[in-house]
């Protein structure tokens, strides 16, 4: 009688088990690493936004614009306007709902647009997309605020420079 060659299945089960064991120290770190670049994407895209506003009241003096009006208004950036400025893309002009964002954050410009504007970034899930929200204002300083406190934060005590 000749012997079989092949694995047994007591090593086939060690080997799926040390899989496993691998998978869960990795699952969580690839996570973590997933919302810190959606936290790195969200602070660019505000910089982004700062960019734009500061072009913006120097092209029209005496005003800032809304996310909207900051974009190409489109999909196609025609001949630039108030209305559409064509000074951040199409994506981030339309990220403006925990339903519609860019990386997992969505964005907000408020403020009375003409003297003030304070541009806000929250996650779309918080804990899943990111950890902490962050905001800015015509000062262009980089605050960031706990996820979930909502929009309008920036000024607060419990904002903190990056």
């Amino acid at each position: 009688m000749k012997k079989q060659k092949g694995f047994s299945l007591i090593e086939l089960l060690i080997v799926v088990a040390i899989i496993l064991i691998i998978a869960a120290i990795a699952i969580p770190n690839l996570i973590r690493s997933k919302m810190a670049a959606n936290e790195a994407s969200a602070v660019a895209s505000l910089r982004t936004i700062n960019t734009g506003e500061v072009t913006f009241n120097n092209t029209y003096p005496g005003t800032f614009a809304s996310l909207l009006a900051l974009g190409p208004g489109g999909q196609v950036c025609g001949t630039p306007s108030s209305t559409n400025a064509c000074l951040i893309d199409n994506l981030l002009a339309n990220a403006s709902s925990s339903t519609v964002g860019k990386s997992g954050y969505y964005f907000a410009i408020s403020g009375g647009l003409v003297t003030t504007y304070a541009s806000e970034a929250e996650p779309m899930n918080q804990g899943s997309t990111g950890t902490r929200g962050f905001c800015s204002d015509q000062n262009l300083v980089l605050f960031y605020i706990a996820a979930g406190t909502g929009m309008g934060q920036c000024k607060t005590s419990t904002a903190t420079a990056l």
